[in-house]
């Protein structure tokens, strides 16, 4: 596995980009900041989003706190391969990721579908989970919302329509965001080939969690006005783990940490600690 630093004049400044090319040839970039030894947090992000979508938590996480956040196979600058978009596949990416940087443990961060991602990190390599932090997630992703999504990707082309991913984007989030954040948040998710969309969501439709959920210590983070997976599921989802605990903030939507980053990172520490 080889590392190269990239160029980051479009972050800030004591956030660092890298590549690194995995065992089985697949080039993730991700993003990283803090010590380059030790435990590490590691930052997963939704669908058809990138390592940006943590662009407004982690200039606020201490610098002391080794952070990585990569951009999953398919999504933002990482290689898209035709095949191999299961959970199981990207959560493989992951693993090698996190040994070829030698972090001995980490918290596992994963919103929405990184949600997914960070449950099967869990169940493939135990070991390097010292915690999972679910953001905007529930007990599996094949509700009625995401159902009537996966029909509308179905019927996606190349380039994606740029009305089809603001919509989209638009409807995870309940509170203002800076138009800006969300214009990249836009342009990074039409970068997803159709093909790749559809893979991806029937990925995520597929997934059943088969963690051994008394071994991992858990926190179920979100918003009560999500439009994706209801108070309910992401309440039963915490249920489903002895040791979780829930944390639902009242105003926010299936975005949190873009919608109110102080208020991610408050909760978040604690759990890291």
């Amino acid at each position: 596995m080889t590392m190269a630093r990239v160029a980051a004049a479009d972050v800030a400044p004591q956030i660092g980009v890298a590549d690194i090319l995995l065992g089985h040839g697949v080039r993730l970039r991700y993003r990283y900041q803090g010590p380059e030894t030790g435990p590490a947090i590691v930052l997963l992000h939704g669908y058809s989003d990138s390592s940006f979508s943590f662009s407004r938590i982690m200039p606020l996480l201490p610098s002391e706190r080794r952070v990585i956040a990569p951009d999953l196979r398919g999504h933002g600058d990482s290689d898209r391969p035709a095949i191999g978009y299961r959970m199981a596949d990207l959560a493989d990416d992951v693993i090698q990721m996190i040994d070829a940087l030698d972090v001995p443990s980490a918290v596992i961060v994963g919103h929405s579908m990184g949600s997914f991602v960070a449950q099967a990190i869990a169940e493939q390599a135990p070991q390097l989970v010292s915690g999972l932090v679910l953001l905007s997630s529930a007990p599996t992703a094949a509700n009625r919302t995401m159902r009537d999504l996966q029909s509308a990707v179905e019927a996606l082309i190349d380039p994606v329509d740029v009305g089809f991913v603001r919509d989209f984007q638009y409807s995870t989030i309940a509170q203002p965001v800076p138009d800006a954040f969300m214009d990249t948040a836009i342009a990074t998710s039409r970068l997803m080939p159709a093909s790749i969309w559809r893979q991806i969501i029937k990925g995520m439709m597929d997934y059943q969690p088969q963690i051994p959920r008394s071994s991992v210590r858990v926190l179920v983070i979100g918003g009560a006005r999500d439009a994706v997976f209801s108070v309910s599921e992401q309440a039963a989802l915490a249920r489903q783990y002895p040791f979780a605990r829930l944390r639902l903030f009242d105003e926010a939507g299936h975005a949190l940490h873009w919608e109110q980053p102080e208020a991610f990172v408050r909760t978040l520490l604690p759990f890291v600690r």
